[in-house]
This record gives structure tokens, sequence and C-alpha cells, in this order.
């Protein structure tokens, strides 16, 4: 938490003050903490973005306690004058890569039983990085050269010394994340274990599912002997674990459709590049899609169809629409940029906050606890210095369960924001540095 003397200070970078009004010493936890004089955005209801101007917004413990236009500030409350600000929820990023994930292997196609959270470095920079941009939950995600490249991992961005401090977890216990899938040119390979054509992937993928119902079909003493890979599958059939799947091409989404109705699993379309083709397809089959807007399409040709208008196609279709950073493809920090030019495309205003929010919430079963700002949510929140669709506005602080953990007064916090790659790591700092002063004597 944020110390009382830095939360006096004057984030001069970003031209405002906090104020802090505190009765006596008292912990994080038990303390309230008041924000006053913001536009609120909330992002409650089933439309809108639940506006309170002039509003306050009261937490403790991790929670939020209370929130309106004329709220009474608790006694004792450190109060933060958030007068000109904008409050609203934290980003849910459905589809990152950050934390230096790492998924399947060339050994095989289809490898369910990988799971990112075995690959995830808590002190990697990229996460602080992606706080500094107001990113509170991501789907961190493995690589997409696969047509099953591994379980997925749903990252709370708390401080945390291990990765099951920053887990989400179910009711049960158990670390919450999806399935990986992929279809077009990525699984695509010269090696024997790998489809080389767009068919054989879907051959491939659709015999699997049914090695999985017949595994799955069968009491667990019934089973010759315990398949990791395939205990996953049962989850993905039985519709606890959600498949991500990442498509392109119209024809590779609709493909995706196909093996969905014929297996039954739940799925969310992932980057959907040309899915504005085949909105009314998709809003037909009722399955959503995380969205990626790009203004410079490369790297593949399956992007050469990207338009801004694709979000804004979605969302007149009636598809419940999430927005993405595929983080390091956009960078966590621009996700504001990212909702902006959904926007340009047409999207409302409205839908594209929404799909940084609570849209994703929901996406990823998370609905309940984050995305939106109401009583008894956890207290994942962001401060703006303005409009959150305006090139003018920066992150001021991220909150993550009533913690500060983004500070842009702070400098070394404000470096996360600003600096280039491997900023606020020494590490890789060194090796870039290095790198260059190698390269700089061979030109010599």
């Amino acid at each position: 938490m944020q110390s009382i003397k830095r939360a006096a200070l004057a984030a001069s970078a970003l031209g405002w003050t906090l104020g802090a009004l505190v009765a006596a010493p008292a912990t994080a936890q038990d303390q309230p903490i008041a924000f006053t004089g913001a536009t609120i955005h909330t992002m409650s209801g089933t439309s809108g973005i639940g506006t309170i101007e002039n509003g306050t917004l009261v937490i403790q413990d991790g929670e939020i306690i209370a929130i309106g236009a004329n709220v009474a500030v608790p006694a004792g409350a450190q109060v933060r004058d958030a007068s000109g600000m904008v409050i609203m929820p934290g980003i849910v990023d459905t589809h990152s890569h950050i934390g230096q994930v790492s998924g399947a292997d060339s050994s095989a196609a289809i490898q369910p039983d990988v799971r990112a959270l075995d690959s995830i470095n808590v002190r990697d920079s990229s996460i602080p990085r992606a706080r500094s941009g107001g990113v509170t939950t991501a789907n961190v995600m493995p690589g997409s050269g696969f047509l099953m490249s591994g379980q997925t991992f749903y990252m709370h961005l708390t401080e945390g010394n291990t990765i099951e401090e920053l887990a989400w977890m179910d009711e049960d216990g158990d670390v919450m994340g999806g399935m990986k899938m992929a279809n077009g040119t990525n699984p695509l390979r010269d090696n024997p274990a790998f489809p080389s054509t767009r068919a054989r992937s879907a051959a491939m993928v659709r015999q699997h599912f049914v090695e999985a119902q017949a595994y799955c079909a069968k009491d667990a003493d019934e089973r010759e002997e315990r398949d990791l890979g395939m205990d996953a599958m049962c989850e993905v059939l039985d519709g606890s674990r959600l498949v991500h799947f990442h498509t392109h091409r119209s024809d590779d989404i609709m493909t995706a459709l196909r093996l969905r109705r014929e297996f039954g699993f739940d799925m969310l379309i992932q980057h959907g590049i040309e899915s504005g083709q085949v909105a009314g397809e998709i809003a037909a089959e009722g399955v959503p899609v995380s969205a990626i807007i790009v203004d410079s399409p490369g790297g593949k040709l399956e992007a050469a169809e990207a338009v801004l208008e694709t979000a804004a196609m979605l969302e007149d279709a009636g598809v419940f629409v999430s927005l993405h950073s595929d983080d390091n493809i956009i960078d966590s920090r621009l996700m504001f940029r990212h909702a902006g030019l959904a926007v340009r495309g047409g999207m409302s205003r409205e839908g594209a906050l929404r799909a940084l929010t609570i849209n994703g919430a929901q996406q990823l079963g998370l609905g309940e606890q984050v995305g939106s700002l109401e009583v008894g949510k956890m207290a994942d929140l962001i401060v703006l210095t303005g409009d959150p669709l305006s090139v003018y506005t920066d992150v001021a602080e991220t909150w993550v369960m009533g913690e500060l953990l983004f500070d842009a007064s702070d400098p070394e916090d404000l470096l996360m924001a600003t600096g280039g790659k491997g900023a606020g790591n020494p590490q890789m700092t060194t090796h870039v540095l290095e790198r260059e002063a190698h390269m700089l004597e061979g030109a010599r």
C-alpha cells in the first residue's frame, strides 16, 4: 500500500494531487479509503457505462463498500481527492502473453496436459508494465503454433512471491484457466507430428476429441491409467474449461464453429481478424469474441484483411465482444488506444469501454468478482487523468484488491509506463545494452 508520505506528494508528472486525511495509523486492510470528486464509470448494468459525476468510491479490506454521488465518507477514512479524474474498473485482458509464458513444444501438435502456470515468471517486468496500463486481470496464454498448446492461466495482477498468489481460483480452490487451441497457418509445419494442411488440422482435432469422449465416458476406476491430457479434455467437454480458439480467417472461424457444434465445448473466439465477415453466423451460434484491432497489420497473410470496423460489425450483429492485447503484439500499456481504434471503426463508446472491462470478466467467468465497480466486488480499479479514450489521458494509479500497485508519481513506477523494452528489469536492460554495444563494436 502507498505510504502516507507518498499519498501527500504531488503527481507532478501528470499534473494532479492527492489529499490524504488520516485520523490514526492503520493498515491497508482495516482503514477505509475514499476517492472523492471523481467521474466514475461503473460499467454496471446490462448496457452503458453507468457514469457517476462528482462521485465517491469507498474501498476497504480489498473490496468496494460504497459507491455513488451521495456517499458518506466513513470516519477515519483516508480521503483521496480525485476531482477532475476518472475512475473505472481495471482492464481485463482476455488474451496476453506476459510473464515469459511458454507452452507446448515441437514433440506433438496437441498437448492439453501442458500448463501455462508452470512457466510464468512472477518477477518478470512485463507484469508491472501491464499494471501501468491499467490491466488488473489477464488470460495468459501459451503460443498458437499448435492445434492445442495447453492450458491458459487467469492471472490476477496482484503482487506475489509465487505464481499461486497471482492465480484466480475457483470455488474448489483450483487454478482457473482455459484451453488454447488454434487453426489457420500457425500450427502448419513441415513436421510429421504436425498437420501441413487446414483439412488435416481439423481431422487431427476431431480425432482427439473422439478419443477424449471415449476416455471421459469411463469412470476413473475403469481407465487403464491416468492421462493428464485427457483429464484436461474432460474439463473441456464438461464445460468447466473454456476453449480459447485462435482463429483469423473467416473460413477458419467457421471450422472452429463446426468443431464446437460437433463436440459441444464452450468457446471464445480469439483474434477473429475476419470475424466481421461472418458476424451473423457467430451471433447465431451465441459464441463470444475476444477481438484485436490493429491499424498496421503484418507478419502473416491472415492479417491482410484486418479492418478497424471488425468490433463494430460484431457489436452490430449482437456478438458479445471483448478487446485484448495479445501482448506483445499490442503493448498492454496501449489498451485504451486499442479501444479508441475500435470506436474510430464504428464501435460505440460504451461498447468499447465495456469490452475492456466487464465483458472480458464475464467471458472468463469472473464477472461476479471484477469488471465493474459495485459494492461487494473486488477493489480492482484505475484512476485516469481524463477521458479514457483521449490520447492526452494517462493512467495515474492502478489498484488491485485495494492495494495501490502502480503510482505514476513514483519514478520507478513511471518508468514502467514510459520506458522501452525491459524497463524496470535490470537484467534485461544490461542484456540489451551489452548486445547493442557488441553490435556497435562489430560495425566498426
